[in-house]
């Protein structure tokens, strides 16, 4: 455990992640900034999320969507114009003034981006040549007022991204949404190590004029669940409220279907922090390390071999950067203990150790993560570095499966429902009523009240049929078998 890390994960989370997100810890955070419910992002975290949007920006462009950039304000009409999407005022900021003026109409900082992209649509959507018209903005933020704030969790000012697509026909909406849980597939678990289960929302749970939601949802170690992203099937009802349209082929007007894809930059950043670290800091995969290997040089009083071990970590720096791994030599005047550390808590995959006996006998020692440690011939560094990203790679990918499986239980019983949510960390998976409907949302309400914050998170849509089972909470015949989970 670090000095600066304190807290056992598994024993009080709540802490341990604090401290890691410190700047004392792995400086990724600091919420000191003197606006309530907002945070300076430190350059670790700054660093790795850029990794991460560049990740969704390939998949994405690669899935035919094309960049744009809104401003962040919306007028307020724009935002009524959707009656159930109003849902958001209560959470908008507002601006009243500019200078010394008083505005004639109040203009919003953006919540999310309907209001933005759709009034652009109506004016550039006009003949169905054009559709699909696929278009995504990222690197931006939104601003929500939240009443609790938590670096990457929740926030009043957080980084965004999101998809805004426009199609002809369900069977397209099908396919993107497929493809929008398959992006997922890819960056989240085949690069990122997170696993999740993709679920569609009881139509009590999704999002404010959406016909279906789907959700990517994750386990954070307290137990709770950690919504990663979002899919919404809209139909056309954002089309009819701001009358986007479109010319068919036989000169037919028509309001197209679309769909918006959500994922929540600072929630895969929270997953990353929480499914993957330890008592000493950040476990973080290869892909969005901001140093993939550090090379400390361990130096004594010796001038001239001091002189020939730096010279040595550098040829070894080129080296692995003509080969594509991301290196830092750690030159500065602290120990070695001290800085091995100092790197391990930031989560960097590996380190190679180089000092006057290495100097003598032409190698080097490469060291993990999770703290193996090997003599190498100088020759034969890179390789061993790299063998040692993809040996953390894999123990992550090993470590992260284990707990989301140890971590799913099944009951028919609502007592032992109950009891489990009170206790167990974890999905609750069991036979429930329907996700439609208000009798439904009734048993959901009551499993929430019983349960302290039970959700009733979703189904797997390919697997979640129940027959011949009974409501977990109301006894009558149950059509689903539902993942249920305590939130933030």
């Amino acid at each position: 455990m670090s000095e600066k890390i304190t807290a056992d994960k598994n024993e009080d989370f709540s802490k341990w992640y604090t401290q890691v997100c410190s700047p004392e810890g792995a400086g990724l955070a600091d919420n000191r900034y003197n606006v309530k419910g907002s945070i300076v992002h430190l350059p670790w975290s700054f660093k790795i999320l850029r990794k991460i949007y560049s990740l969704l920006e390939d998949r994405i462009e690669a899935d035919g969507h094309e960049p744009v950039q809104f401003p962040t304000l919306i007028e307020e009409e724009s935002l009524e114009r959707e009656e159930e999407h109003s849902g958001f005022a209560p959470e908008v900021y507002w601006v009243t003034e500019a200078g010394d003026k008083e505005l004639d109409r109040r203009l919003g900082l953006r919540p999310t981006g309907e209001t933005q992209f759709y009034p652009m649509y109506k004016k550039w959507l006009r003949t169905h040549t054009q559709l699909p018209m696929k278009y995504y903005q990222s690197r931006i933020n939104v601003f929500r007022y939240e009443s609790h704030a938590r670096p990457f969790l929740r926030g009043r000012e957080f980084m965004f991204f999101e998809t805004h697509d426009v199609f002809r026909d369900q069977d397209d909406v099908d396919k993107q949404i497929q493809t929008d849980k398959a992006i997922m597939e890819s960056v989240f678990w085949d690069k990122l190590k997170i696993p999740f289960q993709f679920l569609k929302r009881p139509s009590w749970d999704k999002f404010l004029g959406a016909e279906a939601t789907y959700a990517a949802d994750t386990l954070m170690p307290d137990g709770r669940r950690n919504q990663m992203s979002s899919t919404h099937d809209f139909g056309t009802n954002f089309a009819e409220a701001y009358d986007i349209t479109y010319s068919d082929e036989n000169g037919d007007t028509q309001h197209p279907l679309q769909t918006a894809f959500g994922p929540g930059i600072w929630r895969i950043m929270a997953s990353v922090i929480g499914i993957h670290g330890d008592n000493t800091g950040l476990i973080l995969p290869s892909v969005i390390a901001p140093v993939q290997t550090v090379i400390v040089p361990i130096l004594f009083g010796d001038e001239d071999e001091n002189k020939a071990i730096r010279q040595r970590c550098e040829e070894l720096r080129d080296r692995l950067e003509a080969n594509g791994v991301d290196v830092k030599i750690d030159d500065s005047d602290k120990r070695p203990g001290w800085k091995y550390n100092q790197w391990e808590m930031k989560g960097v995959p590996s380190r190679v150790e180089i000092g006057p006996r290495d100097l003598e006998k032409d190698n080097c020692v490469v060291a993990t993560r999770f703290g193996e440690k090997t003599t190498q011939d100088f020759d034969d560094a890179v390789g061993a570095v790299q063998d040692a990203l993809d040996s953390v790679d894999e123990q992550i990918e090993e470590r992260a499966e284990q707990y989301f499986d140890d971590n799913t239980v099944y009951t028919e019983d609502y007592d032992e429902l109950c009891e489990t949510l009170e206790d167990f960390e974890g999905f609750v998976k069991a036979p429930f009523y329907d996700i439609e409907g208000d009798e439904a949302a009734s048993y959901a309400e009551q499993l929430k009240e019983d349960t302290d914050g039970g959700y009733v998170c979703g189904v797997k849509e390919d697997t979640s049929k129940a027959t011949n089972k009974e409501c977990v909470v109301s006894g009558k015949p149950a059509s689903h078998i539902v993942y249920i989970a305590k939130s933030y």
